[in-house]
């Protein structure tokens, strides 16, 4: 079977990814600092990336899935490898600057995004720092990853919300639309790549269709076996104080993906696992205090 180097191997997308290909059956290997739990069954190189001297020299890996986020993290990685086939970055929608025409494609060209600042010019250096190297890296920029394992409090808020059988503040109408990828998919489509070899090295991944905020949380109150009742804020707040997302509604356009991968998982049924993981893993969550601000400003 073909070993697999994964950077990190110890949160949500990266461990994902690392416990998706044990499960296949492939030899894997993260390469992190081992401040933080392992998943089963693989080799941990431990070093940090910034500082990897010889470590790597003497391995070859078929396949590099790299979460960089900076070129430095590219650079630092690729003048340690020794040999190597091929080279995923997983990259980031954040690299389209908003001003674009939507839906982004991936010949956009990328530029800063005032909503997403240092995170999406980091994410665009890292890219260029890649193709620099190696023009024939696969680049993969997907919207908002969720699934098993996310350790970000977007879903998980809303979990929180309806096991708590809370009244949920929506921003203005509920009619913002917001476009998801379950990981899971992303491994597929990591699995297609490698089968088919496309000319393209750059895509754009993700569901098709996005849903609206209103619905979306109504998939996740479902999700936890609730119904919710919505309250709506129209108050010219930062809607990051009281909710997951910025106010910031992007589309991609995902045609190549689905191309090669025609189907991918249901939101309801993603959100289902989510939520499944969930409650046997709240500690795993980074939260933040969007229920304690609620509470503070509106609900009194």
């Amino acid at each position: 079977m073909p070993n697999v180097l994964v950077t990190g191997g110890t949160v949500f997308v990266s461990r994902y990814i690392a416990e998706y290909y044990v499960q296949k059956g492939f030899d894997v290997y993260v390469l992190n600092r081992n401040t933080k739990p392992q998943p089963d069954s693989v080799t941990l190189i431990e070093a940090d990336r910034h500082n990897l001297g010889d470590v790597l020299r003497g391995y070859h890996f078929d396949i590099v899935i790299d979460t960089a986020y900076s070129a430095n993290d590219v650079e630092a990685l690729l003048d340690a490898l020794g040999s190597y086939q091929d080279y995923f970055l997983i990259s980031s929608s954040a690299v389209y600057p908003e001003y674009a025409p939507q839906p982004f494609k991936e010949s956009t060209p990328p530029a800063v995004n005032k909503h997403w600042g240092k995170y999406g010019m980091d994410k665009i250096e890292a890219e260029q720092a890649l193709l620099s190297r190696n023009p024939n890296a696969y680049i993969l920029r997907p919207p908002y990853l969720y699934g098993p394992m996310n350790n970000v409090y977007r879903e998980a808020f809303v979990f929180d919300c309806a096991l708590a059988d809370r009244v949920f503040y929506l921003p203005k109408d509920g009619s913002m639309k917001l476009q998801f990828f379950h990981v899971h998919d992303l491994c597929r489509f990591i699995d297609v790549i490698l089968r088919s070899k496309p000319e393209n090295r750059i895509f754009n991944v993700g569901n098709r269709e996005a849903v609206s905020v209103r619905h979306w949380v109504e998939l996740c109150y479902r999700a936890a076996g609730k119904e919710v009742t919505f309250k709506n804020v129209y108050e010219d707040i930062d809607q990051r104080s009281y909710f997951s997302f910025y106010n910031y509604e992007y589309y991609l356009d995902v045609s190549a993906q689905y191309e090669l991968m025609e189907d991918v998982k249901p939101l309801s049924e993603g959100l289902e696992e989510a939520f499944s993981w969930y409650i046997h893993h709240t500690d795993n969550v980074k939260k933040k205090p969007y229920a304690a601000y609620i509470d503070e400003n509106f609900a009194k």
